[in-house]
């Protein structure tokens, strides 16, 4: 039998789960940007403090910004989410770092991709209980990258999704309520950058990504194969951008963030694109709305 989702008649509300600060911006920035103007309430989950992080921008590179990364990181995300109108919280664990070597050096002790997955779910089960979002969007199984923090990132993102609207899960962290609709961000694409690539050097202009194009793995699925729904929000590259100079330490001005001038992006590939992995909606795809089938009141399936 099927029943009304509650409130699904007025604001709507989106929550996009990141493992650090300065992928909220790095990643569906403009898509926030596009439904906060349109009058829809948006909260971004940061998992980490991001205090593992280096220092990509030399201009940052001094002593004083290394002893107090994670102040530092917290008030470079603050700016972020003003610039984007978006509501944040912190789930405050700790940053697991980025192991290098082979071997891989063990995690470090306490950090989050070794948490229990149960206690990770919880803590985000419950800001969902709280802030009730109609869609949830994270990475998907890769993490986007493989870091450690971005594929814990996901795993407890989609144990969230399942367990928020079980009341027999977590029972004491708040209320269930089911999201109804759940995303994996797609931005890295091989297609995207060869339209980039080619549309630069028709201008005469020098491109970065030819070296990217060269060295992509030739059994390596382009990630753009799976897009399922692609969100025009080409009016909002600047506040994107915006948001992501304001994470000073992790964004030199001068990287390739910024290489494509806004106007190609914009005649070029002007949505933010992702993957609807889990719906308890009527929602066909191809969709251009991570709101598809929820704007108005609309008929909800039972969870499968």
């Amino acid at each position: 039998m099927s029943s009304i989702h509650p409130s699904s008649a007025g604001p709507l509300r989106l929550m996009t789960v990141h493992a650090h600060p300065d992928d909220e911006s790095s990643k569906g920035a403009a898509t926030t940007a596009r439904y906060v103007a349109e009058g829809h309430e948006v909260m971004v989950v940061t998992c980490t403090g991001g205090e593992a992080g280096s220092i990509l921008n030399p201009a940052m590179n001094r002593p004083e910004v290394l002893e107090n990364m994670a102040e530092i990181r917290r008030a470079e995300m603050a700016r972020a989410a003003e610039i984007l109108g978006v509501e944040h919280r912190w789930l405050g664990f700790v940053d697991s770092g980025l192991p290098e070597g082979d071997p891989k050096p063990p995690l470090p002790e306490g950090c989050f991709a070794v948490q229990p997955l149960d206690v990770a779910t919880e803590r985000l089960v419950r800001v969902v209980r709280e802030f009730r979002p109609h869609v949830l969007v994270t990475y998907d199984e890769n993490g986007g990258y493989p870091h450690p923090d971005h594929i814990r990132c996901h795993e407890i993102s989609v144990a969230a999704f399942e367990a928020a609207g079980d009341p027999d899960r977590f029972p004491d962290s708040g209320a269930p309520w089911q999201p109804l609709k759940l995303y994996y961000s797609h931005g890295f694409s091989k297609k995207r950058m060869e339209l980039f690539h080619e549309a630069l050097l028709a201008r005469g202009m020098e491109s970065p990504y030819e070296e990217w194009l060269k060295n992509w793995p030739a059994d390596r699925r382009d990630p753009s194969e799976r897009v399922t729904t692609r969100v025009e929000c080409a009016d909002w590259f600047e506040t994107r951008d915006k948001a992501l100079l304001a994470h000073e330490t992790q964004i030199d001005p001068g990287s390739r963030w910024f290489f494509v001038p806004l106007e190609i992006q914009r005649e070029i590939w002007p949505t933010e694109d992702y993957e609807l992995v889990r719906s308890v909606v009527d929602a066909p795809v191809p969709e251009d709305d991570l709101f598809a089938g929820i704007r108005a009141p609309v008929a909800v399936r039972p969870a499968v």
